[in-house]
């Protein structure tokens, strides 16, 4: 199986929030990473044909979405970054209206809610409206539904927003484990979630791929790049004015910093092991300074 973006775009006046993307994607996770109003948003929603591109097209296994009409959206599962749901519903009862919606016939609708709801560890609480649900189940319920009619494409946005760390170590096991022989693309702003379980990275800015790699070689081209050192505090305060910092901790009245820079930042600065931190920091700077913090208000502006 192979989804193909080519020479993809999406104008809006004289803006391009997608700007001629192109990628050939084949089954494993791809951990789709980029600042606000990258564009990561438009691209899923073209992927999902909530949205038309101005140009370009999107191809499954050669043949395009205009082709394919309701086979290829019987292949795909999205679960976009606010999801609406009725709040009077059960989960049941919303898992049972989704698969109406995607066709299921009713028995196979009993079976896959009955399964997923199990999987998702939403069982005990099927029968419970979704507006008592925490926001952690609710994003459960929201990954379930995606999962309804067996998609082979999976798109999720922003899955883990807002939930604290033990819910998100609980998605992402939920991913993994619904991301076999699928091709999953994952947006987030998180980059820690990305790290554990994508097999790709996909980094997106101003509409563009800056760079897409596996995940084991993505850091190569920022070996030598990463610094850390000890500084005072008042020597500390100056190279955060002039550095991107990417760590910065206090130990034995000394500041031990992090920081990506082409060139050592001082004589006494060693280079260490890069990691996706460090690459998102690297391209994204001072945008990129806020990529851990809780995200459940951020929206892509595109």
């Amino acid at each position: 199986m192979q989804l193909q973006l080519q020479d993809l775009c999406k104008q809006y006046g004289t803006k391009y929030a997608v700007n001629h993307v192109n990628a050939d994607l084949s089954p494993g996770v791809y951990g789709l990473l980029g600042a606000n109003g990258a564009g990561k948003t438009t691209l899923m929603r073209m992927i999902c044909g909530v949205l038309k591109p101005t140009s370009g097209s999107i191809r499954l296994n050669g043949k395009t979405i205009k082709e394919l009409g309701e086979q290829y959206y019987s292949n795909l599962g999205y679960m976009p970054q606010y999801f609406g749901f009725y709040p009077d519903f059960t989960a049941r009862e919303f898992m049972l209206y989704m698969a109406a919606v995607k066709g299921l016939d009713a028995r196979t609708a009993k079976s896959r809610t009955d399964q997923l709801l199990h999987m998702v560890n939403l069982r005990e609480a099927a029968d419970k409206k979704i507006k008592s649900y925490s926001g952690g189940m609710k994003q459960r319920l929201g990954i379930a539904q995606a999962e309804l009619n067996h998609p082979s494409i999976l798109i999720l946005d922003e899955p883990t927003a807002g939930l604290d760390p033990k819910e998100r170590v609980r998605f992402r096991n939920l991913i993994s484990d619904f991301a076999k022989e699928k091709i999953v693309i994952l947006s987030t702003h998180i980059v820690s979630d990305v790290s554990y379980i994508a097999d790709y990275i996909l980094m997106m800015k101003d509409g563009q791929f800056l760079l897409g790699e596996p995940m084991e070689t993505v850091t190569d081209g920022i070996r030598g790049k990463v610094w850390e050192f000890l500084a005072d505090d008042r020597e500390a305060a100056e190279y955060s004015r002039r550095f991107s910092i990417v760590n910065l901790h206090h130990e034995n009245n000394m500041v031990r910093l992090r920081i990506v820079s082409d060139t050592a930042p001082t004589p006494e600065a060693r280079t260490v092991t890069p990691s996706l931190e460090d690459l998102f920091l690297y391209y994204f700077g001072e945008d990129a300074q806020n990529f851990e913090d809780d995200t459940q208000n951020f929206r892509d502006d595109t």
